[in-house]
């Protein structure tokens, strides 16, 4: 159900936007808000608290976002909290901006390495997924995992690459299993 109604409200904000020619204003106000969201998580509390009402709660956002966002967004957050959906507002954001990335081309890149990459190695990293990629930009994601023992695993939306040693241990341990196996088949 969060994943249908972050699509349609999501969806809606994103043609509004288009229709209206201010993409990256509400964009920039989506981010920000979400931003808002993280830090006050009581706020996300009281506007999907059943005991209040929902009049009260569509006032209590106009009081707290009217000279910060766009009317669009606080119609927005009025509507899902009046449809009871204010729950699934982070994600009614997440989706959109999500979006918005795509529309603009602007990739997002999780790379886990089992060490600290240099500077250069970042910048060569994002250089390759700019050539192999249809993105023009990516907003760049690092961690490291010593559990990897080595290589990288670059993960971009539901595309993964994995070039890690223990990947490869695992499937030679695996290939050689299947070998054991075979053997002890072909012996009895």
């Amino acid at each position: 159900m969060a994943k249908l109604v972050s699509k349609t409200y999501g969806d809606a904000l994103f043609e509004v936007a288009k229709e209206a020619d201010r993409i990256d204003e509400l964009y920039e106000e989506a981010r920000g808000i979400l931003g808002v969201l993280k830090e006050n998580e009581d706020l996300i509390r009281l506007m999907t608290h059943p005991q209040i009402a929902k009049e009260d709660k569509a006032a209590s956002l106009e009081a707290i976002f009217s000279d910060k966002v766009s009317g669009e967004m606080i119609g927005l957050m009025r509507m899902l909290a009046k449809k009871d959906h204010f729950g699934e507002v982070r994600d009614v954001f997440a989706y959109f901006i999500d979006m918005v990335k795509e529309y603009r081309h602007i990739g997002t890149a999780y790379v886990t390495s089992a060490m600290d990459l240099s500077d250069a190695q970042k910048s060569a990293i994002e250089k390759k997924l700019l050539e192999t990629t249809e993105y023009v930009e990516f907003e760049m994601h690092y961690k490291t995992d010593l559990s990897l023992i080595g290589g990288l695993v670059i993960r971009i939306g539901d595309r993964v690459v994995d070039s890690s040693i223990r990947t490869k241990l695992d499937t030679l341990s695996g290939e050689l299993l299947k070998i054991q196996l075979k053997v002890g088949e072909c012996a009895s």
